[in-house]
């Protein structure tokens, strides 16, 4: 008997990938980085040459921010994304639990903390995340780490702060981002609050076996990596132009001693009341960013704008509201104390260092 042929053949950029894997990833950013290289000549040629724009002129410096950053913000978005796509799909949610289920304070905390920046969970995941955890027999203080961490010091913030403010910022908001995220988990577990979750929650413990997880070629790999960009960058664009478009106009209107006057190191008060400001505020990291970067170049100080993008990343109203329906209203209040002071410590220690 001669076998049937399968009608289904395989995409030919399957083949070329599968085949090529170096090659074609070495071309693909090769291209990358020469389209980036050439965004910034490209905006000056555009405002000043093409449309004859004078240079300092507030609307020609708004429109080159504008130009040159858009652009440049959505290519690093791209490239980074898709690689933590890739990373992701060796960190799962179910394998999520189990690296975290039964682990110990300090060393679950700091997993916890770690596996928030890689994996593809927001605030907004807020509740099922909760009930998973808390079923997985994940102690309460190493689930608020990784629930800290997540959004705060996701690859979206960093990846921006980067592109936009340099590798040294980035890697301060990281280190901080880490310290909050350990020691709040820590905090609030030591504490023994496990009382203070709604007792459904408490109903469905455990007993739940993890989920069969198939294995995976480097061609879905690659392709869960695509996934990532279109579902992510797909999403938070509009954010990331809507942020930059308020950072052109700081940019290019604002005088520069203004928000020194207002946000600047030598006005103590400028750390709680930019946390206060940002509570009530929902962004997430691609449009908030953008603004930190312009309100800095005016005269912000550094632990001021790190305090004020915290807060409305870490401490957002809506997530308050999300989070009410697994946790009781006293485990909300000590969730954002805890998380306020260290963002708070954070602030004032960054403007005390930094000049």
């Amino acid at each position: 008997m001669i076998p049937l042929q399968s009608s289904v053949q395989t995409p030919p950029s399957r083949n070329l990938l599968v085949r090529y894997p170096i090659p074609v990833g070495i071309l693909i950013l090769l291209l990358w980085y020469g389209l980036y290289r050439q965004l910034e000549p490209f905006s000056h040629l555009f405002v000043y040459s093409f449309l004859g724009m004078t240079k300092g002129n507030h609307m020609a410096e708004a429109l080159q921010f504008f130009i040159y950053d858009t652009p440049k913000v959505l290519l690093l978005l791209t490239l980074v994304v898709f690689f933590i796509g890739i990373v992701r799909t060796y960190f799962t949610q179910e394998r999520t639990r189990k690296y975290l289920a039964g682990k110990r304070e300090v060393v679950g905390n700091a997993m916890a903390s770690l596996l928030g920046i890689v994996t593809p969970f927001c605030s907004c995941s807020a509740v099922p995340l909760f009930i998973g955890f808390v079923q997985a027999g994940v102690p309460l203080g190493v689930t608020f780490s990784f629930l800290i961490a997540a959004p705060m010091i996701n690859e979206v913030a960093l990846i921006l702060l980067y592109g936009l403010l340099g590798w040294k910022v980035a890697a301060l908001y990281l280190g901080t981002g880490l310290v909050i995220a350990m020691v709040s988990g820590w905090i609030i577990g030591r504490c023994k609050l496990e009382s203070w979750i709604e007792d459904w929650v408490q109903e469905q413990r455990a007993g739940q076996a993890f989920a069969f997880e198939p294995k995976l070629t480097i061609y879905d790999r690659v392709e869960c990596g695509v996934k990532a960009v279109v579902d992510i960058v797909g999403k938070v664009w509009i954010y990331v132009v809507a942020g930059i478009g308020v950072g052109a106009i700081i940019h290019g209107y604002v005088p520069e001693d203004f928000m020194a006057s207002i946000m600047g190191k030598d006005a103590w008060w400028s750390v709680p009341a930019a946390v206060i400001l940002g509570v009530p505020m929902y962004s997430n990291a691609a449009g908030i960013v953008p603004i930190l970067d312009a309100l800095l170049g005016k005269g912000a100080a550094l632990g001021t704008a790190l305090a004020f993008m915290m807060s409305v990343i870490a401490l957002s109203l809506p997530e308050m509201v999300i989070l009410r329906k697994v946790l009781k209203p006293k485990l909300i209040a000590v969730f954002v104390g805890v998380v306020a002071t260290g963002i708070l410590c954070t602030g004032y220690l960054f403007n005390f260092i930094i000049g």
